[in-house]
Order: C-alpha cells, then structure tokens, then sequence
C-alpha cells in the first residue's frame, strides 16, 4: 500500500528515520494513533499529522496487519520509498491557496509578486503588507459596521411609526391578508436562502476537492523531480 508520512529529525519515539529502502516493524499492538507505524493514503490527510519541525514529506510503502480509516492508517511495517523536503511543498502549497482568493481584495503588489514566484526575498515583505492590508480592511469594516447598525435602528424606528400608523388605519380583514402575503414572503426568502446554502455547499466542496488534488500535484512533481 502506497502512503504519504511526515517526518521530523527523528521518528516520534525517538528513534532515527530509516534510510530510504529500510522497512521498519512495529512490534506490539497497532493501536490508531497510539501504537504502530502511522500514514495517510493522501497527502494532504498526511499534514494534519505531521509533527512540529517536519523535515521532510515521506512517500512510503506499508505491509501486513494494517488498521485503515479514512485519513490516517496504521500497520505493521513502514518503508520511505523516497522523501523530499517539507518547507518548500508546504510553502508553494500556501501560496496556491492564497492565490485562489486574489479576486476577493486589492491585494499590494509586493503580495501578488510573492505568491507568483515565491521569491524568498519577497517574503517577509509580502507578509508585512497582507498584514497592514488586512488591518486596514478590518478598520474599514468595523466603521462600516457602526454605520450600517445606526442605518438599520434608524430604519426600525421609521418602520415601528409606520406599521403603527398602517395599523390604526387598516381593518383586521387587512391586516390578515398583510400577514398572509408576508408569510408567503418568508417562506420564498426562506427557500431561496436554503438554495443559496446548498450552491455554496458545493461550491464550497467544490474548492476543497481542488486543493486536495493540487497539493498530490505539488507532491507527485516534487517526488518525481527528486527521483531524477
């Protein structure tokens, strides 16, 4: 079975990495996340459990016993098949992310250089102004947040008066047809928010599948280049 696994300066417990070719064997019990050699079928599972300071990204080949779920799995014997390091993955990885919401802000022009070429000397530059950047826009939406509430009770007030006046001139007869028509109303929003909610569910899994697939990508490159 082929997987992916972190690994840092030494395995968790202490003990070296293994060259690559070398397999290693669990003795004891396999336990998920307790006991035995621990891996992930897909790249990105395998980030969620990469241990602080990861070094490099493993691609490994597992045998016997194996405990599989569907993000993590645990066997009885590990082997690196090969490894590349993790820093740079990771990085180009976050990158791509990041791009994919350029559309959402005015990003600076030293943060669409950084994540286009990933120029190390760009970098903390680029972290400075998305910092400044997302300040700026903080301040902004918290002015017009006050703004809009002020908007909004103004409004209330105006809309208090009015169902107020509209009352003492309508019959009950009205006010049951107004009733009517604006649970009508509530019940269309209603509907149409469910099916916003349902587009933007898919879209939404939509957009997590795709970067699921481009950091296998980042990874597949990265392997196949180091193997040359």
């Amino acid at each position: 079975m082929k997987g992916y696994h972190f690994v840092g300066e030494t395995l968790l417990d202490g003990r070296p990495v293994p060259a690559d070719g070398d397999w290693l064997e669990h003795e004891g019990p396999l336990v998920l996340c307790e006991s035995g050699l621990h891996w992930s079928a897909h790249p990105l599972d395998a980030v969620r459990y990469a241990p602080n300071g990861c070094v490099s990204l493993c691609l490994i080949e597992a045998d016997g016993e194996t405990i599989l779920t569907s993000d993590k799995s645990v066997s009885r014997r590990r082997m690196i098949v090969s490894r590349v390091p993790a820093a740079p993955l990771l990085r180009e990885y976050a990158r791509w992310c990041a791009t994919q919401v350029l559309h959402l802000w005015a990003a600076p022009q030293v943060v669409r250089d950084y994540l286009a070429t990933g120029a190390e000397t760009l970098r903390e530059a680029a972290g400075s102004a998305a910092w400044n950047a997302a300040e700026a826009a903080w301040n902004a939406a918290e002015a017009a947040g006050s703004a809009a509430w002020n908007a909004a009770d103004a409004a209330r007030s105006a809309a208090d008066a009015a169902r107020s006046a509209a009352w003492s001139a309508a019959d009950v007869a009205w006010n049951a047809a107004d009733a009517a028509w604006s649970a009508a109303d509530v019940a269309w929003n209603a509907a149409d928010a469910a099916r916003s909610a349902a587009d933007a569910a898919w879209s939404a899994a939509d957009v997590a599948w795709s970067a699921r697939d481009r950091f296998a990508e980042i990874v597949e490159l990265a392997l196949a280049a180091a193997e040359r």
